[in-house]
Protein backbone atom coordinates (compact mmCIF):
# COMPACT_ATOMS: atom_id res chain seq x y z
CA UNK A 1 0.00 0.00 0.00
CA UNK A 2 2.64 2.23 0.43
CA UNK A 3 3.55 1.89 -3.08
CA UNK A 4 0.34 3.28 -4.11
CA UNK A 5 1.43 6.29 -1.67
CA UNK A 6 4.34 6.75 -3.23
CA UNK A 7 3.16 6.42 -7.08
CA UNK A 8 0.24 9.08 -6.25
CA UNK A 9 3.23 11.48 -4.51
CA UNK A 10 5.18 10.81 -7.47
CA UNK A 11 2.51 11.70 -10.23
CA UNK A 12 1.04 14.61 -8.27
CA UNK A 13 4.43 16.24 -8.61
CA UNK A 14 4.60 15.23 -11.75
CA UNK A 15 1.77 17.37 -12.95
CA UNK A 16 3.22 19.99 -10.82
CA UNK A 17 6.57 19.96 -12.59
CA UNK A 18 4.63 19.70 -15.99
CA UNK A 19 2.37 22.79 -15.09
CA UNK A 20 5.36 25.12 -14.21
CA UNK A 21 7.58 23.53 -17.67
CA UNK A 22 4.23 24.53 -19.60
CA UNK A 23 4.17 27.92 -17.84
CA UNK A 24 7.88 29.13 -18.04
CA UNK A 25 7.71 28.08 -22.09
CA UNK A 26 4.76 30.00 -22.52
CA UNK A 27 2.35 26.82 -23.66
CA UNK A 28 -1.46 27.08 -24.21
CA UNK A 29 -3.87 24.89 -26.00
CA UNK A 30 -4.97 26.74 -28.85
CA UNK A 31 -1.61 27.04 -30.15
CA UNK A 32 -0.50 23.61 -29.64
CA UNK A 33 -3.66 22.75 -31.33
CA UNK A 34 -2.38 24.82 -33.78
CA UNK A 35 0.95 23.79 -34.46
CA UNK A 36 -0.37 19.98 -34.12
CA UNK A 37 -2.72 20.91 -37.16
CA UNK A 38 0.40 22.26 -38.99
CA UNK A 39 2.60 19.25 -38.47
CA UNK A 40 -0.19 17.00 -39.27
CA UNK A 41 -0.99 18.85 -42.80
CA UNK A 42 3.20 18.98 -43.30
CA UNK A 43 3.49 15.40 -42.61
CA UNK A 44 0.96 13.94 -44.77
CA UNK A 45 1.95 16.39 -47.65
CA UNK A 46 5.56 14.86 -47.07
CA UNK A 47 4.11 11.45 -46.87
CA UNK A 48 2.36 12.36 -49.99
CA UNK A 49 4.95 14.03 -52.41
CA UNK A 50 7.98 13.29 -50.93
CA UNK A 51 8.05 9.64 -48.70
CA UNK A 52 5.86 7.49 -51.19
CA UNK A 53 7.91 9.07 -54.57
CA UNK A 54 10.86 8.11 -52.39
CA UNK A 55 9.56 4.61 -51.90
CA UNK A 56 8.76 3.97 -55.14
CA UNK A 57 11.99 4.97 -56.33
CA UNK A 58 13.50 2.63 -53.55
CA UNK A 59 11.36 -0.22 -54.83
CA UNK A 60 12.21 0.59 -58.40
CA UNK A 61 15.89 0.14 -57.16
CA UNK A 62 15.74 -2.63 -55.28
CA UNK A 63 13.42 -4.58 -57.94
CA UNK A 64 16.45 -3.57 -60.11
CA UNK A 65 18.95 -5.09 -58.13
CA UNK A 66 16.78 -8.16 -58.06
CA UNK A 67 17.18 -7.89 -61.97
CA UNK A 68 20.53 -7.57 -61.93
CA UNK A 69 21.63 -10.53 -59.56
CA UNK A 70 19.38 -12.41 -61.85
CA UNK A 71 20.72 -11.50 -64.31
CA UNK A 72 24.28 -12.24 -63.03
CA UNK A 73 23.61 -15.56 -62.11
CA UNK A 74 22.13 -15.89 -65.56
CA UNK A 75 24.99 -15.04 -67.32
CA UNK A 76 27.28 -16.30 -64.89
CA UNK A 77 25.51 -19.94 -65.82
CA UNK A 78 25.75 -18.75 -69.48
CA UNK A 79 29.73 -18.00 -69.19
CA UNK A 80 29.97 -21.60 -67.83
CA UNK A 81 28.08 -23.29 -70.53
CA UNK A 82 30.28 -21.28 -73.19
CA UNK A 83 33.39 -22.49 -71.66
CA UNK A 84 32.46 -25.84 -71.26
CA UNK A 85 31.56 -25.03 -75.47
CA UNK A 86 34.95 -23.89 -75.79
CA UNK A 87 36.45 -26.51 -74.01
CA UNK A 88 34.52 -29.54 -76.09
CA UNK A 89 35.84 -27.09 -79.12
CA UNK A 90 38.90 -27.25 -78.41
CA UNK A 91 39.07 -30.83 -77.71
CA UNK A 92 37.68 -31.66 -80.81
CA UNK A 93 40.18 -29.31 -82.32
CA UNK A 94 42.82 -31.18 -80.74
CA UNK A 95 41.17 -34.40 -81.61
CA UNK A 96 41.37 -33.03 -85.69
CA UNK A 97 44.64 -31.96 -85.98
CA UNK A 98 46.00 -35.23 -84.41
CA UNK A 99 43.79 -37.31 -87.16
CA UNK A 100 45.18 -34.82 -90.03
CA UNK A 101 48.75 -35.21 -88.48
CA UNK A 102 48.07 -38.73 -88.70
CA UNK A 103 46.72 -38.66 -92.24
CA UNK A 104 49.78 -36.22 -93.33
CA UNK A 105 52.31 -38.61 -91.49
CA UNK A 106 50.66 -41.66 -93.68
CA UNK A 107 50.34 -39.63 -96.70
CA UNK A 108 54.10 -38.92 -95.90
CA UNK A 109 55.28 -42.79 -95.98
CA UNK A 110 52.94 -43.75 -99.04
CA UNK A 111 54.60 -40.82 -100.94
CA UNK A 112 58.11 -42.11 -99.59
CA UNK A 113 57.23 -45.08 -100.68
CA UNK A 114 56.20 -44.08 -103.80
CA UNK A 115 59.36 -42.15 -104.37
CA UNK A 116 61.32 -44.66 -103.27
CA UNK A 117 59.86 -47.46 -105.75
CA UNK A 118 60.05 -44.58 -108.34
CA UNK A 119 64.16 -44.56 -107.32
CA UNK A 120 64.94 -47.70 -107.51
CA UNK A 121 62.90 -48.59 -111.04
CA UNK A 122 65.18 -45.32 -112.18
CA UNK A 123 68.32 -47.63 -110.91
CA UNK A 124 67.10 -50.46 -112.25
CA UNK A 125 66.61 -48.87 -115.58
CA UNK A 126 70.30 -46.41 -115.07
CA UNK A 127 72.07 -50.48 -114.59
CA UNK A 128 70.36 -52.00 -117.39
CA UNK A 129 71.07 -49.37 -119.60
CA UNK A 130 74.80 -49.46 -118.28
CA UNK A 131 74.80 -53.03 -118.76
CA UNK A 132 73.82 -53.03 -122.25
CA UNK A 133 76.07 -50.47 -122.93
CA UNK A 134 78.79 -52.72 -121.48
CA UNK A 135 77.91 -55.38 -123.50
CA UNK A 136 77.30 -53.35 -126.87
CA UNK A 137 81.03 -51.80 -125.85
CA UNK A 138 81.94 -56.00 -124.94
CA UNK A 139 80.64 -57.03 -128.88
CA UNK A 140 82.21 -54.12 -130.55
CA UNK A 141 85.37 -54.38 -128.74
CA UNK A 142 85.83 -58.31 -129.25
CA UNK A 143 84.45 -57.64 -133.28
CA UNK A 144 87.58 -55.06 -133.11
CA UNK A 145 89.69 -57.55 -131.66
CA UNK A 146 89.08 -59.95 -134.30
CA UNK A 147 89.51 -57.76 -136.86
CA UNK A 148 92.80 -56.61 -135.24
CA UNK A 149 93.94 -60.14 -134.56
CA UNK A 150 92.79 -61.24 -138.34
CA UNK A 151 95.11 -58.55 -139.54
CA UNK A 152 98.28 -59.24 -137.64
CA UNK A 153 98.00 -63.51 -138.48
CA UNK A 154 97.79 -62.21 -141.76
CA UNK A 155 100.57 -59.55 -141.50
CA UNK A 156 102.86 -62.56 -139.75
CA UNK A 157 101.89 -65.24 -142.83
CA UNK A 158 102.89 -62.98 -144.98
CA UNK A 159 106.28 -62.77 -143.22
CA UNK A 160 106.87 -66.20 -141.90
CA UNK A 161 105.60 -67.77 -145.37
CA UNK A 162 108.17 -64.51 -147.65
CA UNK A 163 105.69 -64.04 -150.04
CA UNK A 164 102.60 -61.44 -151.00
CA UNK A 165 99.25 -62.89 -149.97
CA UNK A 166 96.38 -62.10 -152.84
CA UNK A 167 93.62 -60.22 -151.34
CA UNK A 168 91.59 -63.49 -151.47
CA UNK A 169 94.38 -65.33 -148.90
CA UNK A 170 93.87 -62.50 -147.01
CA UNK A 171 90.46 -62.72 -146.19
CA UNK A 172 90.47 -66.62 -146.11
CA UNK A 173 93.04 -66.45 -143.22
CA UNK A 174 91.35 -63.67 -141.85
CA UNK A 175 87.84 -65.88 -141.94
CA UNK A 176 89.55 -69.31 -140.48
CA UNK A 177 90.80 -66.75 -137.45
CA UNK A 178 87.65 -65.49 -136.37
CA UNK A 179 85.95 -68.73 -136.79
CA UNK A 180 88.34 -69.96 -134.63
CA UNK A 181 87.92 -67.10 -132.03
CA UNK A 182 84.59 -67.34 -132.04
CA UNK A 183 84.59 -70.87 -130.91
CA UNK A 184 87.11 -70.03 -127.97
Amino acid sequence: MNQFILFANIGSDLAETAQKTAQQFGWDLPHFIAQVVSFLIVAGLLYKFAYQPILAVLEERRRRIAESLANAEKIKQELANAQLKAQDILNQAGAQGNKLIEEARQSAAKVLEQETQKAVATANDIVTKARQASEAELVRMKAELRREVGRLVVTTTAKVTGKVLTADDQQRLAEETNRQLASN
